[in-house]
């Protein structure tokens, strides 16, 4: 047995530094979850915390809740519980931290209702809902409302601040598509960058603040548009058909980055702002198998940056680029969980 058991240990050595090679960019990952579905994990300007939804049984949640964690103690202890910061009514999403450190920029569908919104699937279709309940409010660190960013009839959420702390960048159905919108870091001064049909949203700022870069799809055919209306009509819309694209702040100089096909996703830059890293599943024979992939800001330089488990998305780097943070379902024990894992980067 002796023999049997070195061989075994052996193995395993083998296979983990297998895997450690298949992800070379990646050191000392950590995982900081541990249950359900966490996602959308964004550094403090700091880079000690993060804020993230997650739909946790555990927590006593029903739906998605925003959460503020200190990543060094998640990281020393798998029993640590987050802040919550939103006030568990209704659905969550797409939190950030506000320049300040301090406080958290999220969407909710609370006015609308205070019970988790019906979350609806058609056969044959992978869909989204994009529940016009939803705005955008900030809250301090104890959960406390300070704000609603705004109030327009229709979808308002997937906000991120930019490095400057000058504007927010967010996605709204209120002109009747999804486009990107800005507005000021107070909610005011509201534009429309975006006007082409199709799902804009997901932004992210560059480091300096002159550039964005967003998912989209473009719908061609007449049979693709009529679709993707009829859904969004539903308060839907299926991205399996998506791309990565930056602009100006203003919305001028759009450039497609990727040309990949099926899902190209969660976008974002790197600390020099040279290189964008996002999930696809372009190399996907079923669908569902996500990785992390960078590419350069010209298209150019596609790398594949991780080989583990079937779902990896919503990579951000720390303000310093030593750090990256994403979702993932490895080391889930066979459950659909997905969780936060930190790493530190290696260029």
């Amino acid at each position: 047995m002796k023999k049997i058991g070195s061989f075994i240990w052996i193995y395993f050595g083998l296979f983990a530094q297998f895997l450690f090679a298949q992800e070379p960019h990646l050191k000392n990952l950590k995982q900081l979850t541990f249950g359900g579905d966490n996602a959308e994990a964004y550094f403090s300007p700091n880079g000690k915390f993060v804020s993230f939804q997650s739909n946790n049984k555990k927590w006593g949640l029903e739906c998605d809740q925003i959460f503020k964690m200190n990543i060094a103690k998640a990281s020393k202890d798998s029993n640590y519980m987050p802040i919550k910061i939103s006030n568990g009514e209704g659905r969550t999403t797409c939190s950030y931290i506000m320049p300040n450190g301090k406080d958290i920029l999220y969407a909710s569908t609370y006015l609308g209702s205070k019970a988790c919104p019906e979350v609806i699937h058609i056969k044959g279709k992978y869909v989204w809902s994009v529940y016009p309940d939803f705005d955008i409010f900030v809250a301090n660190s104890s959960g406390k409302i300070l704000r609603q960013l705004t109030n327009s009839k229709g979808y308002d959420a997937e906000a991120t601040i930019s490095p400057k702390g000058d504007k927010i960048v967010f996605t709204s159905t209120r002109s009747g598509d999804l486009e990107l919108w800005t507005m000021n870091i107070d909610g005011t001064n509201q534009k429309q960058i975006t006007n082409e049909l199709g799902y804009d949203g997901g932004a992210f700022f560059s480091p300096d603040g002159t550039k964005l870069v967003y998912r989209a799809s473009r719908p061609k055919t007449d049979v693709e548009k009529k679709e993707y209306m009829d859904f969004l009509s539903k308060g839907l819309v299926a991205p399996t058909d998506m791309e990565i694209f930056t602009c100006n702040v203003d919305g001028s100089n759009v450039q497609q980055i990727t040309h990949l096909g099926k899902a190209n996703w969660a976008p974002f830059f790197n600390h020099t702002g040279n290189k964008i890293i996002f999930s696809s599943n372009h190399q996907s024979t079923k669908g569902y198998d996500f990785q992390l992939w960078m590419i350069n800001i010209d298209g150019t330089g596609l790398e594949q940056i991780t080989t583990e488990s079937v779902f990896n998305a919503f990579p951000m780097f720390s303000p310093d680029g030593k750090k990256i943070i994403f979702s993932s379902n490895r080391n889930n024990h066979n459950t659909h969980d997905t969780n936060l894992f930190i790493a530190d980067w290696v260029d």
